[in-house]
């Protein structure tokens, strides 16, 4: 099985970086699996394309604006997913719909894909997530390794190895 957890975003621009910020952090609180790849897209766009080609699923953690209080956790999956990237909230998901539409049409798409992320408070030009964001990371990084479980790719905290 090949799975790639992607953390897009812009880390200049405060919680636009949620989602690089967050994948850095994942492989420091949970052990996982050789068969998941953590890839950091920034703000990446068509030369991503053999990263996500043919695979068994992808996982996007990205800001999400879905008019929720600042810091909600979102989880969007099966039809939400197109409709996350017509609602643009930066330059990358532009790059990324073009990849995800060129895999599709080349019937090379990941065959199950879900965008995980939070509401953003700030997306004003600064390299830190704000408060209410960062607070929430946790929550998040628990969000990756419970959807990485529904894939059956079961994921132990790092302490919980180590014991």
């Amino acid at each position: 099985m090949r799975i790639v957890v992607l953390g897009a975003g812009n880390i200049l621009l405060t919680d636009e970086g949620l989602g690089v910020r967050a994948i850095e952090r994942l492989p420091l609180i949970y052990c996982l699996p050789p068969a998941i790849r953590i890839i950091d897209g920034g703000t990446s766009g068509m030369e991503m394309l053999e990263d996500l080609e043919g695979l068994d699923a992808l996982i996007m953690v990205d800001a999400i604006r879905a008019g929720k209080p600042p810091g909600t956790p979102i989880r969007l999956a099966g039809d939400a997913v197109p409709v996350f990237f017509r609602s643009k909230l930066s330059p990358h998901q532009i790059g990324l719909a073009d990849v995800l539409a060129t895999l599709e049409l080349l019937g090379r798409a990941p065959r199950y894909t879900a965008i995980l992320g939070m509401q953003p408070e700030s997306l004003a030009l600064g390299m830190e997530l704000s408060e209410t964001v960062e607070a929430g990371i946790p929550e998040l990084l628990r969000m990756v390794a419970d959807e990485l479980a529904t894939l059956g790719m079961h994921v132990l905290p790092v302490t919980a190895e180590a014991a």
